[in-house]
């Protein structure tokens, strides 16, 4: 058996296994095991868990099935980070998931990967959350709003392709995108002095944003039963949720109406369930700067995405508990709107103010300000570091692989993180290019548990320290169970899929461009 990895380009990581999974001695090891469980929880908790319920039930029409939802999302999430723990210990490197993929299918798959991160995956979810962020602070400032205009550029009108719209977003600077620009360049400039320092942020704002999903649970518990939305819930908690049930399911947007079964609306569903839960990878983008790694890495992903799904199901609960599933449009009250039908999906807002009035819509909007705040900075603090890694392979811009000679934090990554970021927040499209992604996110989940499968065969002998619990039946479970929403988001929400698998294949020929300028580099350094 060769110990060696065949990259295609002469770089520091085309090197024998030993290397390829040797800790970087250049980062600082200054995470612990509190502060890797705070950044795992602290990037999966953002805004999402206060609104996409209401999607899910209008999808579902069943109690049962979006607690079912969730569940789903839930084992596909603990079993994910179960696997990833077996190869956070093997390879505790800076870059995760992006060494992963190149150490087990290839060089290729880690760039399209670490591609899509940069393009898509990190940079648009931090500006959404930062758009977040702005959103929730204008109802306490109403100055800061989408629709007040520092300099509007254009107005991009909507472009209908096949099942998929384009556009119809604006362009410009408003002061609710500002706020969400200040928010990233303040936590960017923040993070380069030491990781210690990014550290110490995510755990304030984590503890603080666990705590108050916490408090929605308890007061939803003891305070806020209601016995109207009890009855209209769990009387008859089941219905639409029987194997052989029918439920409609529009093609697309504007396309035909179909119906599908229980299983496939529950992968419909997922889109909402599973982004709310996604970014607990992010952690092993760190695992450079991760203390004893082999035993806190498992460790941390086990603990923080038990925690947050246990939150995440109880928080439905609670909204069942508060609300009626179904509702009007049109109705006058929260009671009448129901779940489904909440003001701008804000359904943890309408729990809250249906308990405690204006003065509970007030304390919402302030717990999820703090979510926003604290997921931006653990999305900003770990991305980074994968920008980082590829420029150590010679797969970014070279400049990207040197430290701050002080702090010995990827500076540079920071910056240029922060300025896509900037300008997805002036463009308008992160909201579309978040929607387009959840599909081709999932695909690469798929393909680095794959990979795990890869490496116990191509490399028996590695050192393990920790092994991956319920393999091979668990990891497998998963892959079928993703492939089988990802097959139902192409055939059903092809405005999801198509539009994030063209941006992965766009990759491919940057790859090959960028692996040809590097080879020819290193060529010219050696002559």
């Amino acid at each position: 058996m060769s110990t060696r990895t065949n990259h295609p380009i002469p770089t520091a990581a085309a090197s024998d296994w030993e290397i390829a999974t040797h800790q970087d001695k250049e980062l600082v090891k200054a995470l612990g095991l509190t502060s890797a469980t705070m950044l795992v929880i602290g990037s999966m908790i953002g805004s999402g868990i206060y609104i996409v319920s209401a999607e899910i039930s209008r999808e579902v029409n069943s109690p049962a099935l979006l607690i079912g939802a969730w569940l789903v999302t839930g084992f596909l999430t603990i079993v994910g980070a179960l696997s990833y723990g077996e190869l956070a210990a093997m390879m505790p490197r800076a870059g995760g998931q992006y060494v992963y993929l190149r150490e087990s299918l290839g060089p290729l798959w880690g760039f399209l990967y670490g591609w899509t991160l940069f393009l898509v995956i990190q940079t648009g979810t931090i500006a959404a959350v930062g758009v977040a962020f702005g959103k929730f602070l204008g109802i306490f400032f109403p100055s800061i709003s989408s629709s007040h205009w520092i300099l509007h550029f254009w107005k991009v009108p909507p472009i209908h392709v096949g099942q998929m719209v384009l556009g119809n977003m604006d362009v410009g600077l408003n002061t609710q995108n500002l706020v969400a620009i200040l928010v990233v360049v303040a936590l960017s400039v923040i993070n380069i002095f030491g990781i210690k320092t990014g550290a110490f942020i995510q755990n304030i704002f984590t503890f603080a944003k666990t705590s108050a999903l916490l408090a929605l649970v308890i007061l939803g518990l003891f305070i806020g039963r209601n016995a109207q939305a009890i009855a209209a819930n769990f009387s008859d908690f089941w219905r639409n949720a029987g194997l052989s049930a029918q439920h409609t399911v529009q093609v697309g947007v504007g396309g035909p109406i179909s119906l599908v079964g229980t299983l496939t609306i529950l992968a419909v569903a997922q889109v909402g369930s599973l982004f709310s839960a996604d970014a607990w990878n992010n952690v092993t983008f760190t695992a450079g700067e991760v203390k004893n790694p082999s035993r806190n890495l498992p460790l941390s992903l086990a603990l923080g995405t038990g925690i947050v799904i246990a939150l995440y199901v109880a928080a439905n609960v609670i909204y069942l508990n508060v609300l009626p599933l179904d509702g009007s449009p049109n109705g006058a009250t929260i009671m009448e709107r129901g779940i489904k039908y909440a003001t701008e999906d804000r359904v943890a807002t309408a729990v809250m103010t249906q308990m405690f009035g204006s003065m509970g819509g007030s304390l919402m909007a302030v717990a999820i300000m703090l979510s926003t705040f604290g997921c931006c900075n653990g999305l900003i603090l770990a991305g980074a570091r994968v920008y980082y890694a590829m420029a150590k392979d010679r797969l970014f811009f070279r400049e990207v692989a040197r430290l701050h000679p002080t702090y010995k934090t990827p500076a540079l990554s920071l910056m240029i993180q922060m300025v896509w970021t900037c300008v997805l927040c002036l463009s308008g499209t992160y909201g579309q290019l978040l929607d387009y992604i959840i599909f081709a996110v999932l695909v690469f989940y798929i393909m680095t548990i794959f990979g795990l499968f890869v490496l116990r065969r191509t490399h028996p002998d590695a050192e393990r320290p920790y092994r991956a619990v319920g393999y091979p039946v668990l990891p497998a479970i998963y892959i079928l169970m993703a492939l089988f929403i990802d097959v139902v988001l192409l055939r059903y929400k092809p405005q999801y899929t198509w539009p994030g698998l063209i941006i992965v294949l766009l990759g491919i020929p940057v790859y090959y461009l960028w692996s040809r300028h590097s080879r020819d580099a290193a060529a010219g350094t050696s002559g």
